[in-house]
């Protein structure tokens, strides 16, 4: 599919981005004042909600930390299995209060995996963050504690999101419709 040829429906704006995003940092920095937070951001669609993040996250003791993940499997099965592709580097997290930020729960196989991963590395406590949630595609038991939107089972591409590992320097996100242009 040639996504340049295709409709493109903006679903949220830089506006509505830096909105939602300043509320979620505000809502962080209350739940996590006082503790030692380490925001942990899934790679590779992560990386621009998360720097956006952690800057509206008014903490000094705030560390951020990268994990790369892949998922595999037969392209006919829903389900996927996931493997550590880069682990955080931190090797001992046992005094940080964690948060996990993705971009999406989709399925929510990546983030299960990504919570069990670092539990196993004890730290204070847990909580996971997504830009968006599609809870219709879940597979998994998982609702994030800190979400961004919710959003119908649509196509998203921009502001992190790819297709084919590019348009992830759109400053909006939208959706590719199967309307030609």
């Amino acid at each position: 599919m040639n996504i340049d040829e295709r409709k493109w429906e903006i679903m949220f704006s830089e506006n509505d981005l830096d909105k939602r995003i300043s509320e979620l940092g505000e809502e962080i920095k209350n739940d996590f004042k006082g503790k030692n937070l380490l925001v942990i951001a899934l790679l590779k669609g992560s990386f621009i909600f998360c720097a956006d993040l952690v800057r509206k996250i008014d903490l000094n003791q705030l560390r951020v930390n990268f994990m790369t993940t892949s998922s595999y499997g037969d392209s006919l099965s829903p389900a996927s299995k996931v493997k550590v592709q880069s682990d955080i580097t931190l090797k001992d997290i046992t005094s940080y209060d964690v948060l996990i930020v993705d971009d999406i729960a989709d399925t929510a196989n990546t983030m299960a995996f990504a919570i069990n991963h670092i539990k196993a590395k004890n730290p204070k406590s847990l909580k996971t963050c997504v830009l968006l949630d599609k809870p219709s595609r879940r597979q998994v038991d998982f609702i994030p504690d800190y979400c961004g939107f919710s959003i119908e089972d649509k196509f998203v591409v921009g502001y992190g999101f790819d297709f084919e590992d590019r348009y992830r320097n759109v400053p909006y996100i939208f959706n590719v419709t199967n309307e030609l242009r």
